[in-house]
């Protein structure tokens, strides 16, 4: 019937833990509305239905049986007063509370009213059975948003395998979980909370969460997302977030504060609702004065109900929300997406966001003699006896390197480990005081801006092994991609070295660095930004980007496991770190203003033209009844245009699309 269709959708911030709670199998219509709207929606439905039943009878038995009887005027009648209290109730409501939703409740109570004053008695029932009728199919529309959420819901809505503390395996629902359970995931299992892995490696889907189509392999060491899927071996899992907290707990939160935002078009048309609702109510008298028709003064109200207008945006907006959750792309309200339209700038962080915020070898130089493949071996094999991040990065550059047979080992605080083998051989590997405090000279540093290690056995240097946070695979395509969507004067900002930021930037294609700065001053970087004339995007994942991405017109957190200041921060949020889904996110906002704007000028177009329809009698006899059909039908074919939004789809394997918006 009108925007109340929309407004009518149920309240958010239940969050995650609520809803697992559940019962299982309640995932039917009347979880998507409370039990009062599901209600109140089947009671105006059966008065309709009834009221339709008495005018077929009141019209058979006019053309059929003839007369003077008083029967049809009696069934008329009736079937008006079935649905005129739902209709009342509604604009009641809306006096109470104005907005342009109640604007076209109140109008078709006006226009009932007036039938019922006139005597015509079958405007006066059929114009409420039509406009309820469209109330419900609009609300059965509007509910995929709803089913989105509740779909997201069920991922975790699960039994899982937790060991307890003497080692038997009980089977406990996701929601008896608390952060430090220790759980076991076997193929197949889909995995209730955010955890760590302790033992184990296996392939997870993770498409039902961030639209990533390809498995991830993960083992242990490596963080695990709720609502993930198992593919392989088994797991050893510490649960380290639950319920609300976890990564799936805030899509659905976001998506249910997104839900209910106001887009700023939508802001913009109740600011003249009462003006809009004056001026119709002017014409409407108008045109009863100067023709004296009853009915041409009916289809004016009708016509002028500006459900299509109101529903534009809310439409376009719900389905772009929805579509951004399948890519892994979460945005946290309606107002943020049309923003990402008009981004002019790209302010980009390095460290986890350009780079995989993970140090990784990148080079071996080993001494005079020494085989490389040799000296790798010893390092990763040490590697593997340390949870140091250069330990780690150094045992992953060759997981399969050989044991080796160990009958001490000292871990140095900030210099490296020292170890001694069972042949009495002496290792270390560490920083160069490490083996300077041995007695080694570990010979030339080699020219490298990042991390780097030196190794040496029985007093002989080995060599060096250089780290570095490689920039991710995607990274210079990505950055690409954005400068084809106008985004061409882009900003590498950190607080990292210069020299490291210049390297990154060169291989990604960024040549404005902005280096060693402070959380305060990236904030300062973007705000200058702001004062140039451009709409900056920031996109970043530590705590020392929270200001930026507050700053700039636009924020994106990088990936799921960003800090939690960080997300709270953003405007957006990308579950997946991967640089594609940025572009994927602006294609998506401006295809969603494009829809809007399109829906609100078949809107607007379509309301003008039936108004002068009506205003000159055109519609015929049965006017308002006609001007409700014709209403409906604009309003529909705007919700078809919106429904478009959902066949976008990027989820597979992204190629840079140049100039494409």
């Amino acid at each position: 019937m009108s925007a109340s269709a929309f407004s009518s959708a149920p309240n958010a911030g239940r969050g995650l833990e609520g809803h697992v709670l559940r019962a299982a199998g309640t995932d039917t219509q009347a979880d998507l509305m409370t039990r009062s709207e599901h209600w109140f929606m089947g009671a105006r439905l059966t008065l309709a239905m009834i009221s339709c039943w008495l005018l077929a009878i009141a019209l058979v038995w006019r053309f059929v049986v003839g007369g003077n009887s008083a029967l049809p005027d009696l069934a008329s009648a009736a079937a008006a007063l079935l649905v005129a209290p739902p209709i009342l109730a509604a604009a009641l409501a809306s006096l109470r509370r104005p907005s342009l939703h109640g604007l076209t409740d109140q109008l078709v109570a006006v226009a009932m009213l007036a039938s019922w004053a006139s005597g015509d008695l079958l405007t006066a029932a059929l114009l409420p059975i039509i406009m309820i009728a469209g109330h419900v199919l609009e609300e059965r529309s509007l509910l995929g948003s709803q089913e989105a959420i509740r779909a997201l819901e069920r991922l975790v809505d699960t039994t899982t395998h937790r060991i307890a503390a003497d080692g038997t395996v009980e089977t406990v629902s996701a929601s008896s979980l608390q952060t430090g359970d220790v759980l076991e995931l076997r193929a197949g299992d889909r995995i209730p909370a955010d955890g760590l892995i302790g033992s184990g490696q296996s392939s997870l889907d993770m498409a039902s969460l961030t639209g990533e189509s390809v498995p991830v392999e993960v083992t242990s060491g490596d963080r695990v997302l709720a609502g993930t899927i198992n593919l392989s071996g088994v797991l050893t899992v510490e649960v380290t977030r639950t319920g609300d907290a976890t990564a799936l707990g805030q899509i659905i939160s976001l998506m249910e504060v997104a839900e209910d935002a106001k887009p700023p078009i939508t802001r913009l048309l109740e600011r003249y609702a009462g003006p809009y609702m004056a001026l119709i109510m002017t014409v409407a008298a108008a045109v009863w004065f100067a023709s004296g028709s009853t009915a041409a003064m009916l289809a004016v109200l009708v016509a002028s109900c500006p459900c299509a207008v109101v529903l534009a945006a809310p439409a376009a907006s719900i389905a772009s929300i929805a579509v951004a959750a399948r890519h892994g792309i979460l945005i946290k309200g309606t107002a943020f997406l049309e923003n990402l339209a008009d981004v002019s700038s790209l302010v980009i962080d390095k460290t986890g966001t350009l780079t995989t915020g993970q140090l990784a070898l990148a080079r071996v130089v080993p001494a005079r003699g020494v085989d490389p493949d040799a000296l790798l071996n010893r390092a990763a094999a040490l590697g593997s006896l340390s949870a140091h991040p250069v330990s780690r990065a150094l045992a992953h550059a060759r997981p399969n390197a050989p044991p080796l047979t160990l009958e001490e080992t000292t871990e140095l605080h900030g210099l490296g480990l020292r170890a001694i083998m069972s042949n009495g051989t002496i290792l270390c590997m560490g920083r160069p005081a490490l083996l300077e405090a041995e007695g080694i000279d570990p010979g030339l540093t080699p020219d490298h801006d990042g991390p780097m290690v030196c190794l040496s056995e029985n007093g002989r240097p080995l060599g060096w092994l250089l780290l570095s946070d490689q920039p991710r695979p995607e990274a210079a395509n990505a950055m690409q991609e954005l400068k084809a969507l106008g985004l061409s004067r882009q900003i590498l900002l950190t607080g990292d070295r210069q020299a490291v930021a210049e390297r990154i930037g060169e291989t990604v294609g960024i040549s404005t660095i902005r280096a060693e700065v402070l959380p305060a001053e990236k904030m300062a970087c973007v705000l200058e930004e702001i004062r140039l004339g451009n709409r900056p995007l920031v996109v970043g994942d530590g705590i020392n980007d929270a200001l930026a991405l507050r700053a700039g017109a636009v924020g994106i957190a990088m990936g799921a496991e960003s800090t939690d200041v960080a997300l709270n921060s953003a405007d957006l949020v990308l579950m997946q770190p991967n640089l594609h889904r940025i572009g994927t996110a602006i294609r998506l906002s401006r295809r969603c203003r494009r829809t809007i704007q399109t829906n609100v000028g078949m809107g607007v177009g379509w309301t003008a033209i039936l108004i002068g329809l009506a205003a000159f009698n055109l519609l015929g006899a049965e006017g308002a009844v006609m001007a409700a059909l014709l209403h409906n039908a604009s309003t529909f074919a705007g919700l078809a245009n919106a429904g478009r939004l959902l066949r976008f789809d990027e989820t597979g394997p992204v190629v840079p699309q140049k100039g494409k918006l």
